[in-house]
């Protein structure tokens, strides 16, 4: 599904464009993604104007994603050892532009720092949500856990373990159009933006879902998974620079 007039960036594992200056920079660790492929219809009305859903072979996806996210920094000072580390799991759909820029849309995101949940929902308008997690490495399986605190729907809660496989030499098309995403696209005071990211390529690895109980999605207003995910995977993470936003029109906000 496409925005014309301008074509969809090319799904590539390398950053797809050069992102000027530094607004942020973080590191995300120990990440497990699960997927579910939905019909592009379910999820369009949750998507921010100027974007319809991104497809792969005709389908769209949501994606139940947990990490660590490790010392969050602003512009080029160095990363926050306690504020700016902490678990977060995140509810996230994909789209594309009018620009053919693809990213990702958030509908939740839980974290474990009040602090910055409080300042990533107001100065961002970000749907972060405050909760009480944890992540458990034990062997070859590593376990989330999160309990919603604020705001509501108080307790919505996603716990689940992945058993850790063998790296991924060549990630399959889906795999990087799952993970590789250089943006992310959200409404800013009524604005639609753009706020892009660079980062190496992802190290995955393959991974087994051994256990799942999750609220998250259905709390994100999208329909529960009639099943178990189609895609599993693992990552021991990146570090991460995001750019200035962009307006629609691809131009820096002021």
């Amino acid at each position: 599904m496409s925005l014309a007039p301008f074509p969809e960036e090319p799904i590539t594992p390398d950053p797809v464009r050069e992102v000027p200056g530094t607004l942020l920079t973080q590191s995300w660790l120990d990440l497990a993604f699960l997927h579910w492929a939905v019909d592009p219809a379910v999820v369009a009305p949750l998507l921010p104007a100027g974007t319809v859903p991104d497809t792969h072979d005709g389908r769209t996806y949501v994606g139940l994603v947990a990490f660590r996210m490790y010392r969050v920094g602003w512009f080029k000072v160095p990363g926050i050892p306690y504020l700016g580390t902490f678990p977060e799991t995140n509810v996230r759909l994909y789209s594309v532009d009018r620009q053919g820029r693809r990213g990702v849309v958030f509908r939740s995101l839980e974290a474990s720092r009040l602090l910055p949940v409080a300042v990533a929902r107001s100065a961002f308008r970000l749907p972060y949500m405050w909760a009480r997690m944890a992540i458990h490495r034990d062997a070859g399986t590593i376990s989330y856990s999160s309990s919603r605190r604020w705001p509501g729907p108080r307790g919505a809660h996603c716990r689940f373990t992945v058993r850790i496989g063998e790296p991924i030499r060549e990630p399959t098309s889906l795999e990087h159009f799952l993970t590789a995403r250089w943006g992310m696209h959200n409404a800013y005071f009524g604005r639609a933006v753009y706020l892009p990211n660079a980062h190496p390529r992802w190290p995955l690895h393959r991974a087994e879902l051994l256990h799942l109980d999750d609220e998250l999605v259905a709390a994100a207003g999208l329909p529960s998974p009639p099943g178990p995910p189609v895609s599993v995977l693992y990552s021991p993470g990146v570090p991460v620079r995001f750019g200035r936003p962009a307006r629609p029109g691809g131009l820096p906000t002021p």
